[in-house]
């Protein structure tokens, strides 16, 4: 592993308590990779398939806890053009698409007081400007509703369940929706865990979570985590004012759906 000349600092503390991170991202996983550190804060990262843009903090003095935070994102100076992944410790956190502008994992309920690494990977050769990566604080709501409670065991997408749109009648742009879950491994030739969220009566997904979505419209639930969350925008309270949402995944039991506000 080597490391990247870093010619100058970013990371520290932003609006709203949400820490920049982007300095720390100065190693890479395969030897024929660049990596550079630009004088504006940014990377430039020349990838190969699955190797990696790294922050590695194994040796660090000081822990890298994560506690207080809700999602760490990247954002990008210009749409990818291939698949991209988060790594944290080791696993899968969040799968994104070609064609995406950020890329964000939730940290909610993954045990992150002490974070080892941390990993941007791509399953092609490519090159990726990253604006910033950022850690953002955790939502502080002041009123949480249960809006879904009990146990959707999901299985091969054979269960699901629907809220209704009277639920969503206080809803505001900028609330958060929140599942509490566990992943299934009742199947042992399954190895990941996927939630797909819709406007009830359609097969439109969700806008608040678009840039973690696969290509088939589905979030990557990692195991170890127990919440997945996810920020409303305007036009998704629009839609669940009018539709309500529906539910499903593959191989994930929800046990209760909350919206924070």
């Amino acid at each position: 592993m080597l490391a990247a000349v870093i010619l100058s600092a970013c990371s520290g503390d932003g609006k709203d308590g949400d820490r920049n991170i982007t300095d720390l991202f100065n190693n890479r996983w395969n030897i024929n990779e660049e990596l550079f550190q630009n004088a504006d804060g940014t990377v430039t990262y020349r990838s190969v398939a699955w190797g990696g843009m790294v922050a590695d903090f194994t040796n660090a003095e000081v822990k890298e806890d994560w506690s207080g935070y809700d999602k760490l994102i990247f954002e990008f100076a210009e749409p990818t053009s291939v698949k991209t992944q988060i790594l944290l410790n080791g696993k899968v956190a969040t799968v994104g698409s070609p064609g995406i502008s950020s890329l964000s994992c939730s940290l909610n309920g993954m045990g992150v007081s002490d974070v080892k690494q941390v990993a941007l990977q791509t399953d092609e050769p490519t090159t990726i400007h990253v604006k910033h990566v950022v850690l953002k604080k955790s939502n502080n709501a002041s009123n949480t509703t249960m809006v879904w409670e009990g146990e959707c065991v999901m299985g091969n997408w054979a269960g699901g369940f629907a809220v209704g749109s009277d639920l969503f009648k206080t809803a505001q742009p900028g609330n958060v929706l929140e599942f509490v879950y566990t992943i299934d491994q009742s199947n042992s030739t399954v190895y990941y865990y996927q939630l797909k969220t819709i406007y009830d009566g359609s097969t439109e997904t969700l806008e608040g979570n678009a840039s973690e979505l696969n290509e088939w419209g589905c979030a990557t639930m990692e195991d170890g985590a127990s919440r997945y969350r996810i920020t409303l925008t305007a036009n998704d309270i629009e839609r669940l004012k009018k539709d309500g949402l529906f539910v499903n995944g593959y191989y994930v039991t929800v046990n209760q759906c909350n919206l924070l506000q």
